[in-house]
């Protein structure tokens, strides 16, 4: 037993005798060093990929060959000589000469070998940049892009601030595979909550703290400047949370072309980015790509910023206007299409709406990666199933994980199909991002519509302390107003139903709302907490202040006939309201669920098909809820 450990000891001293350790250590370092000469040399060389793994494969094979050598033979004054056995050393007389040091070349050899690893190895280990960690990684690299600065002291360019940082967000969102692009209504949102209203005083420093609000590893910021007619654009690519300026970018030109000095810069900003290699990637010429997404009219392209500003700030017949007047002059704006319907759809005009979304559509062989994904939402919404809105929405958030936007009309379509166990973890997630910036949601059913998920799961104090959170960013608001009216009610507080019911009527009549819609407005309330009787009781109060209203007549005759209350008092409601507005297809509906109600089956088929057919291209999914019902009684009736 004694043996094995002394024969483990002469191996170790053997080892040391034959100084395979240094030569071991000596190839190791040798190795790193002509790994990263290839690895440097590779891409401006345009060498092919293969080279670097070959070196690395054919390195790591030379290991075992080199220790194996460094076993046998060894480096002697007289040359290459093969090293003795360590009983033959031992037997040879050892002569004691007078010391003296040398400086011998293997030590100078290690030295330099040394100081050439630490010269190679030390940014990589201690100044490595976010950039190349995600490089590195594989993962995809977040990018926010700040509006850039006037520094011209001609307010005529001040547009381009804006205008600028959004080219830019559209060039580098061509790549999503590499880069994630934090969209621009994200950015303008949380500049506005923090209150930042001159763009100036968004310095290095404040544009990091954004960066990192909006989750982005990297942001881009720059400046205009104006010389002797001379634009410059001046472009940084920084590091989020240390705000280290990586890359510095710089192009002049003239007002005239400036739109071509956007194209050029934003090329190289993404260029740099995604690594040349990815233009092997790229399904078209990237000068084409480029053009794609930009106007060659500065005037038109104008129009497009003022319009798209009238849009958020929910002026749309102004919008209407200035996108109106940008196709005028560019016919090619895609998103000036995009914009049109969009605004013609807040303002309640469908066949406008679907005329401008066609026309968006028609050419969307044309967009933008992004463009193209939010444009099929936005058809699926108008002609398509929440289904595909949902998986459009999610495609949509590849591109960027933190639009806010996203999340809540991802969290409309789960409502939609009445899966509130989807809407929930969508919206609270919708809702995280606003904290996380600060900020309150720019819509007021951002809350009432998680609420309304949290009632139908009964998680009901969740709903209370969301509404207690709702109040402070909107309050005496009517939407939270009325959802707090049916959580009182489930809850069987009558004194806070009570309350809330006042102050709901309070706030409605301070706004001059019609008296019939507040008492609607309350009848909802009880339905929502399932109290049909009381709800039942409020719509026929409003019916009795508008007697001549269809849309009363069916509201009422829709709960009669829904909830079985009274089913043929609700079908001469929605026949005297079809008597008033015969092609209404909400009134077809409510008619053709009152014959399915009162078992006439095949009748109700060929009333919710008809009225299904004639609200083709568009979707509703009750009516298709309706007509699935009918369907499949009648076809059971018919079996038997």
């Amino acid at each position: 037993m004694s043996e094995s450990p002394n024969k483990l000891i002469r191996f170790w001293q053997e080892l040391k005798r034959r100084k395979v350790f240094g030569v071991v250590t000596t190839y190791a370092a040798t190795a790193y060093i002509i790994i990263e000469v290839t690895n440097n040399l590779v891409e401006p060389l345009s060498l092919p990929a293969w080279i670097a793994k070959l070196v690395i494969v054919l390195l790591g094979a030379g290991l075992p060959v080199a220790v194996i050598l460094s076993w046998i033979f060894d480096f002697t004054p007289q040359g290459i000589k093969k090293t003795e056995s360590l009983e033959e050393s031992d037997s040879k007389e050892i002569v004691a000469k007078p010391v003296r040091r040398k400086l011998r070349a293997s030590y100078v050899l290690n030295a330099i070998l040394i100081i050439a690893v630490i010269i190679l190895a030390y940014p990589k280990i201690f100044k490595r940049n976010t950039l190349e960690k995600l490089r590195s990684s594989g993962e995809r690299i977040a990018v926010a892009v700040m509006p850039f600065q006037n520094m011209t002291n001609d307010t005529t360019w001040n547009i381009w601030q804006d205008g600028i940082r959004d080219e830019l967000i559209a060039s580098l969102s061509n790549n999503p595979d590499e880069l994630q692009v934090r969209r621009p209504e994200s950015i303008t949102s949380l500049i506005k909550s923090k209150g930042l209203t001159n763009y100036a005083s968004i310095t290095p420093s404040v544009a990091g703290t954004l960066s990192q609000k909006l989750e982005a590893d990297v942001f881009i910021s720059g400046n205009i400047k104006q010389a002797n007619g001379t634009i410059r654009l001046n472009a940084q690519l920084s590091d989020s949370k240390t705000e280290e300026v990586i890359k510095s970018f710089q192009i002049d030109g003239t007002s005239e072309n400036i739109l071509h000095m956007l194209d050029s810069i934003s090329g190289r900003i993404q260029d740099y980015l995604v690594i040349s290699k990815l233009r092997r990637k790229l399904p078209y010429n990237a000068d084409e790509f480029q053009k794609l997404l930009t106007s060659d009219s500065p005037e038109a392209f104008e129009y497009v910023i003022q319009g798209r500003k009238a849009f958020y700030d929910v002026d749309f017949p102004s919008a209407i206007k200035l996108f109106s007047r940008a196709l005028e002059i560019d016919s090619n704006l895609i998103v000036a299409y995009s914009f049109l319907s969009l605004a013609y759809k807040n303002l309640g005009i469908e066949d406008l709406s679907e005329k401008w979304l066609l026309k968006a559509y028609e050419k969307r062989d044309q967009m933008t990666m992004y463009q193209k994904t939010y444009i099929d939402w936005h058809y699926a919404v108008q002609f398509e199933t929440p289904q595909e809105q949902i998986m459009y929405c999610k495609q949509v958030l590849e591109f960027d994980d933190q639009d806010a936007g996203i999340y809540y009309i991802l969290g409309y379509g789960y409502r939609d199909l009445n899966q509130f166990d989807k809407v929930i973890p969508t919206l609270e997630r919708h809702l995280d991002i606003y904290d996380k910036w600060d900020s309150k949601p720019v819509w007021v059913f951002s809350y009432t519509i998680l609420g309304e998920a949290y009632h139908n799961m009964g998680m009901f104090r969740k709903e209370e302390k969301l509404y207690k959170k709702a109040e402070l960013d909107f309050p005496d608001n009517q939407f939270i107003l009325q959802r707090q009216i049916p959580l009182a009610l489930t809850m069987g507080d009558t004194v806070a139903e009570n309350q809330y019911i006042e102050k709901y009527i309070s706030v409605r009549k301070a706004k001059s709302h019609p008296e019939a819609n507040i008492i609607t407005g309350v009848g909802l309330g009880y339905y929502e907490a399932g109290i049909f009787n009381k709800a039942e009781e409020y719509y026929r109060k409003a019916l009795a202040m508008e007697p001549d209203s269809p849309g009363r007549m069916n509201r009422l005759a829709f709960l009669l006939i829904d909830k079985e209350r009274n089913i043929d008092e609700g079908m001469k409601l929605v026949n005297k309201a079809l008597e008033l507005s015969p092609d209404n297809s909400e009134f077809l509906d409510c008619k053709g669920w009152g014959l399915y109600k009162k078992g006439n089956f095949n009748e109700a088929l060929e009333i919710l098909e008809k009225n299904w057919k004639s609200i083709q291209p568009r979707y509703n999914h009750i009516f298709y809820l309706h007509l699935e019902a009918a369907k499949k009684a009648a076809a059971g009736q018919k079996s038997n």
